[in-house]
């Protein structure tokens, strides 16, 4: 009887560790996976709001994606071609001009705090002229994906060849922060290159190479 119970708490235990296994392999990754990685930025830039509700190209920004290796990261100068005037979310910037009207006095510049990290990198002033003596300053963003220094992955090329963004950088447009949407694994982007020669990318035949020296040379 006694054996019979020892038996019984094994199994159960051994059943147990075996769930807990279970779930934790789930989370295991490969070394430099950092799929679903989703670094926090200085300034809270939203893709889904510029991407997605307001629906700008993704080269407004990334204007060099066409025509070199890297998509690039925006100046500030781009973000202030809008932000220039676009000084705080729409609705609150609606209010103050109805809430002017109605005073009979002309609107105030209202100023978010997002905004106001934008507008004290590029050392401007509340009339968006720059202050006296004091530097300007990039914005360090923080890069969300990461390829191994002995891979290349060059824009110019996907694109012009039809690839979307959202291929690789999954729906960019409904993401409030910007993560890692793919392994970006080499099985991956081999795997996506044979499909691309199987299938073709929009209607158009190619000839994604799976040759070690496309990605790595």
């Amino acid at each position: 009887m006694q054996q019979r119970v020892i038996t019984i708490v094994l199994l159960i235990g051994l059943f147990l560790g075996l769930a807990l296994l279970a779930s934790a392999m789930v989370t295991w990754r490969m070394p430099d996976n950092q799929q679903g990685y989703a670094p926090e930025q200085p300034i809270d830039y939203s893709h889904r709001l510029h991407a997605g509700e307001l629906q700008i190209d993704c080269q407004f920004c990334h204007s060099s994606a066409d025509s070199g290796r890297h998509a690039g990261i925006p100046s500030s100068d781009v973000c202030m071609k809008c932000h220039r005037y676009v000084t705080a979310p729409f609705d609150e910037m609606q209010y103050e001009m109805r809430t002017a009207e109605e005073e009979g006095r002309k609107p105030k510049t209202i100023v978010s705090e997002k905004l106001k990290k934008l507008y004290d990198s590029l050392a401007l002033d509340d009339k968006f002229q720059p202050l006296e003596g004091v530097e300007p300053k990039s914005i360090p963003w923080v890069r969300v994906h990461n390829l191994p220094d002995y891979a290349r992955f060059n824009h110019q090329a996907h694109v012009g060849a039809g690839v979307s963004c959202q291929k690789c950088h999954g729906p960019v447009e409904s993401m409030e922060r910007m993560r890692q949407h793919a392994t970006l694994s080499m099985g991956w982007c081999v795997n996506c290159h044979r499909d691309a020669t199987r299938e073709g990318i929009n209607g158009h035949k190619v000839n994604a190479s799976t040759n070690c020296t496309v990605c790595h040379h």
